[in-house]
Order: C-alpha cells, then structure tokens, then sequence
C-alpha cells in the first residue's frame, strides 16, 4: 500500500483516549483524520474540533467526525482502537466500508485483537504495541500524560504507517517479535490495572501500599511461566519495567480504574482473564491473576 501524496486519508474507529490521541497527533501534522466514535463525542468534535491537550501544547484540531463506520470509506490507513470485547462486533461493522489496498492496524490493549479482527475481516490486520498514557478529560477532549511511541508488526501496509506517524512526530519501529511485546505490555498491565481499579488509586500511590509491590511481582511470575509455556519469549526485564512504570506514570490511572468509575464494563477479561484461560489451558496455576479478575468483575456487577 502506497500512500498518494504527503496527506494521508486516515479513519479511526474506537475514538476513545488512544483513538483520539494519535488521531489528534496525525491531524496536527496535517494528514485527513476521521474519527468514528460515540455521540456525545462526535457532536463536541463537530462544534469546536478535536481538544488534545498535552504537556507541550492545547490546540483544537480540524477533523471529522461520525457515528457511522461507512465515514471510514476512502482511508488509506484504519486505526482499530476499540475495546478489546468489541473487536468483532466492530470488525463486522467496519468491513463493508473499507478498501482492499487500506491498511489496517490494531492499538488496542491484549495479545490476540489482530487475529481475531483479521478472522472477522477475512484480511491482513497490523499488530501494534501502544505505550502512551491518555484519557478523555471530557467530550472531544483528550489529554495526555506521557510517552507516546508505537511499536507495529510487518504487513502490507507498515511502511506507510511508520511514514504516517513519523511525519507526526509519533515514535514508531517495525518489530519482528509484536507477539513478545504484546505480552510484555499485557504483563505490565496484568500488575498494575485491576489494582487500580480496585483502589481507584494512580500508580505511583499505588504501589507505596503494604505488600502491593509482592502482589505484583506473584502476577508477573504468573504470567511469565504462561507465556513460556505457550512458546512466547517476552523481551525486556518485565520486573524492573513493572517497578519503573509507577516512576515515569506516578498520576496514572489504570484503564480499568477509569472504566470503573465510569460505570463501563472494563477490559479485564482480555488483559488477567487472558492469563487466567490460557493458564487453564496449558496446566499453568495463576491464582493471584485469578483473584484479581474476581474482584474487578464484582466491581462492574455492582
């Protein structure tokens, strides 16, 4: 996939915090950005522009905005930023309104979105790894508290997304192991989302609480021995990246928190719930995983 000129037609479906983040970034750079996404948000865009609001700069951006899919019509390049639950109702939605040269990539949360869009659409999905920390502030309004940088697998259409966010000043790297990172990023998440949410307390308080610091260290281990044994090797020191993320994200609150105290059903079936199935599976014991996917769904039956 080529792209036609320095524009980009770019189509984001899921507008929500990551959404709109990179949505925002890439129309800031001057790229033709549509963002699909809830009512209340598609009419606050449609009155004043895109709000993205960072430590650098607090600008309203020019995009689109619909509630329809059929406005992805046309994009050369299709950010899928949906909840992980969502992803084939989603898919299903989106497939009659794209083109077979569009490329197509996945900033969602959880290790296997790309290949279950790519079993919905019947074509090649992107794997990507977000690392950025945002949240919606408000209707059309999307603030952002650190980092930023994607790390996408190989496809058709890779070249064109690391030209795409590059000229947007979005750090990108193509990578031969996303499976790897995608673990290593649910991992993290593994350890620091559902006590979050529970607690509702940001990450740098979080982890200053009696005995938290062991509790995240049983998940880690947990995980870890699931991923060795479905064939999966996690790069990094996933410890010390558990241990460090609460010092450059002190004020961060998890996803899970955020969902919570919205009253939305959360991701936590697709970040310890994937743990804990796939823990079943392979004969691997992740008690302390299981007891956090307890405890945040009571959380989101009340």
């Amino acid at each position: 996939m080529v792209l036609t000129g320095a524009r980009a037609s770019i189509a984001v479906m899921g507008a929500g915090a990551v959404g709109c983040y990179y949505g925002g970034m890439l129309a800031r750079a001057g790229h033709n950005v549509t963002l699909v996404g809830r009512p209340p948000h598609v009419e606050a865009v449609r009155r004043s522009g895109l709000r993205l609001q960072t430590g650098a700069f607090d600008e309203h951006l020019p995009v689109q905005a619909s509630t329809d899919p059929d406005a992805a019509h046309g994009a050369q390049i299709v950010l899928f930023c949906v909840k992980s639950p969502d992803t084939e109702s989603a898919g299903r939605a989106l497939a009659p309104h794209i083109g077979h040269d569009a490329a197509i990539v996945t900033l969602q949360n959880g290790v296997d979105n790309a290949e279950r869009l790519a079993a919905t659409l019947g074509r090649e999905v992107i794997p990507a790894v977000v690392y950025v920390a945002v949240e919606m502030a408000g209707a059309g309004h999307v603030r952002h508290h650190g980092r930023g940088e994607l790390l996408v697998g190989h496809g058709a259409g890779s070249e064109a997304i690391v030209a795409a966010f590059g000229a947007a000043g979005v750090p990108v790297q193509v990578s031969d192991n996303v499976r790897g990172a995608l673990w290593a990023k649910l991992i993290v998440n593994c350890a620091y989302n559902a006590l979050s949410a529970i607690t509702q307390l940001p990450y740098g308080r979080l982890v200053q609480g009696a005995e938290v610091p062991g509790v995240m260290r049983d998940v880690v281990d947990e995980c870890l021995a699931v991923a060795r044994a479905a064939g999966v090797h996690v790069p990094g020191e996933i410890h010390e990246a558990v241990r460090q993320l609460a010092h450059t994200m002190p004020a961060q609150l998890s996803s899970t928190a955020q969902d919570l105290a919205r009253g939305k059903k959360s991701e936590i079936d697709h970040l310890n719930g994937v743990v804990v199935r796939k823990g079943e599976a392979l004969g691997v014991r992740t008690p302390v995983n299981r007891t956090l996917l307890a405890l945040v769904k009571l959380l989101e039956s009340k």
